[in-house]
């Protein structure tokens, strides 16, 4: 039984992950192929890039938002085991990444991770670690792949040695092996920290 309702929620969870909301809003309410700006990659930043902040940020609640459905029934709602939640977990983000509606390809999977965290609430240890980790990162590193890695190479360390042999370390892990592929092409350099992340403020 629980198989069977793991298979499910997986499948819904990858097939409402897998769906283009921002090159959806970009034909919609852009009547603009959002692939065509910035990067190419068919995800919210571009949408910034083809319209204006209130389209952006709804595609980015979208984005957000089809990670948390499916997460938040299995865990509240279904109540299955450690190793079901990360599978439908791990399926969203899946399905935003590599998109069969897309020919296989998808975003980068940082927002749609972000929602899966959410959907874990209102158990916030994943979330608050990511949120900590990411915001170290905007402010230290320089490069903005990068900042994603180590943001998440971070969450899954701290993971690791408060949670140690447990399903939160296991999900962050797989999450970082997609954000790693996600953003290999960008990741051809060295990391680099700013040595005073405050200085141009205080110049100011």
């Amino acid at each position: 039984m629980e198989a069977a309702c793991t298979a499910w929620l997986a499948a819904s969870a990858f097939i409402l992950g897998a769906i283009p909301f921002s090159i959806l809003i970009g034909h919609l309410l852009l009547k603009k192929d959002i692939t065509k700006y910035g990067d190419a990659n068919p995800g919210a930043a571009n949408v910034f890039r083809a319209g204006n902040v209130a389209v952006g940020m709804l595609a980015v609640v979208l984005d957000v938002g089809k990670g948390v459905p499916f997460v938040w029934l299995e865990h509240a709602v279904f109540g299955l085991s450690p190793s079901s939640l990360v599978i439908i977990a791990v399926a969203a983000v899946l399905g935003h990444a590599f998109s069969p509606f897309l020919r296989w390809q998808g975003g980068k999977a940082v927002a749609i991770t972000f929602g899966v965290m959410l959907g874990l609430l209102p158990q916030y240890d994943v979330l608050l670690a990511f949120i900590i980790a990411m915001i170290v990162c905007l402010i230290f590193v320089k490069i903005d792949a990068w900042k994603i890695i180590i943001g998440a190479a971070g969450t899954l360390t701290y993971l690791a040695i408060v949670k140690g042999d447990s399903w939160e370390p296991l999900l962050m892990l797989c999450l970082l092996v997609i954000l790693v592929i996600k953003h290999f092409g960008e990741l051809n350099s060295v990391p680099s920290f700013r040595a005073n992340p405050f200085q141009r403020a205080q110049r100011n």
